[in-house]
């Protein structure tokens, strides 16, 4: 519940700092952040199984887990690309 509360406040907090942009960069930007969030919180939740299990079951959980993040990082630095993309094809 602290991660999607966190998740909830950075996005806020992002579409505030972005304020006066490109609205539909923003949206792009916006939407790749809340997808990412979800990534990392299955990531999150996968992790915490690892911790209950032992052997190949947490190497295979955790490494679903480090994938997920890697994704998760994927999703941002993409939303991120396809902003900047219309914010200069607004110019």
């Amino acid at each position: 519940m602290k991660i999607l509360s966190k998740a909830i406040a950075l996005s806020a907090f992002a579409m505030l700092a972005a304020c006066g942009g490109n609205e539909a960069a923003e949206n792009v930007e916006a939407a790749a952040e809340n997808q990412a969030d979800a990534l990392e919180m299955q990531a999150d939740n996968l992790t915490e199984m690892a911790d209950n299990t032992t052997g190949a079951a947490e190497n295979s959980l955790e490494n679903q887990a480090n994938a997920l993040e890697n994704q998760a990082d994927a999703t941002r630095e993409a939303g991120e690309n396809r902003a900047d993309a219309i914010e200069e094809n607004a110019q």
